[in-house]
């Protein structure tokens, strides 16, 4: 689900900023202090999220380097109130980076400097609770929030598709820009891309709304009539998402649990 892997990023020349580095694969840590230039160092390390394929190589690079580690906050940073209130009940908790403590933190709108030039993070949850994405002139790193090449894995209690739909208003709002993304190639057109994704999504919530209709009642009848043409190896991602899309219809009044919101909970219509 990382297609040809996690994508680390160096910004600047001399004293040089760290964008995800990635897995706690000795192979990435070699790769990355390779990439260095002779006389140059790593001034600073930027975490998006707290995932494994993401944030835990921060710690052993900051400790090979003494360069900080920078983030939003753990791991259950950014949560949503709705989110905290479900965990333990939606299951999750896939690939999280438990351990994950930035040593300076971000908060939303922080303004740093990399390379020279002024980089700001942007608190974007929805994938992940402690997201972020950096603006860097006209790139924006959106780490997973935003990918060309899939749409991001939104998975309760971590992840919170209300808010990630949130999220995309506020990237789209900032301009066309040039998107960086966590995993596959970089996305010319990061409005279109956006504005892709959040069509996805409503087509998405259009054909779990009339499978309920229907009489689809488990989440895993609606994910089969909603991913009918999927692998079956993908069904649990995708039961996952579904999982995320009934929540957030639950809490707009769209649809209704019989009970608690989770994963063995009947829906219906409201």
């Amino acid at each position: 689900m990382t297609e040809r892997g996690t994508n680390t990023y160096l910004l600047g020349d001399g004293a040089v900023s760290v964008i995800d580095p990635g897995p706690a694969d000795p192979r990435h840590l070699r790769a990355i202090l390779a990439a260095l230039a002779p006389g140059e160092r790593i001034a600073q390390i930027l975490v998006t999220h707290a995932h494994k394929d993401h944030s835990p190589l921060a710690r052993p690079l900051a400790e090979a380097t003494g360069a900080p580690v920078l983030g939003f906050g753990g791991a259950e940073a950014g949560r949503s109130a709705r989110m905290a209130a479900l965990a333990g009940g939606v299951g999750g908790g896939e690939g999280v980076d438990e351990g994950f403590a930035p040593d300076i933190l971000l908060p939303d709108g922080a303004r740093i400097e990399a390379g020279g030039r002024p980089l700001d993070a942007l608190h974007t949850p929805g994938h992940f609770g402690n997201h972020l994405c950096f603006r860097w002139g006209e790139a924006l790193f959106s780490g997973d929030h935003v990918m060309g090449w899939a749409p991001s894995l939104v998975s309760p209690p971590d992840g919170d598709l209300t808010d990630f739909m949130a999220s995309l208003d506020r990237v789209e709002a900032l301009g066309p820009l040039r998107y960086y993304p966590g995993h596959g190639a970089p996305v010319a057109e990061g409005q279109a891309r956006v504005q892709a994704l959040r069509a996805h999504r409503l087509g998405r919530e259009q054909a779990i709304r009339a499978a309920v209709a229907a009489g689809a009642a488990s989440l895993a009848a609606i994910t089969e009539a909603v991913y009918h043409d999927v692998a079956p190896a993908l069904l649990p991602a995708a039961a996952r998402n579904v999982l995320a899309h009934l929540i957030d219809l639950d809490a707009r009044g769209l649809l209704r649990f019989d009970g608690l919101p989770g994963p063995e909970t009947p829906v219906f219509m409201a």
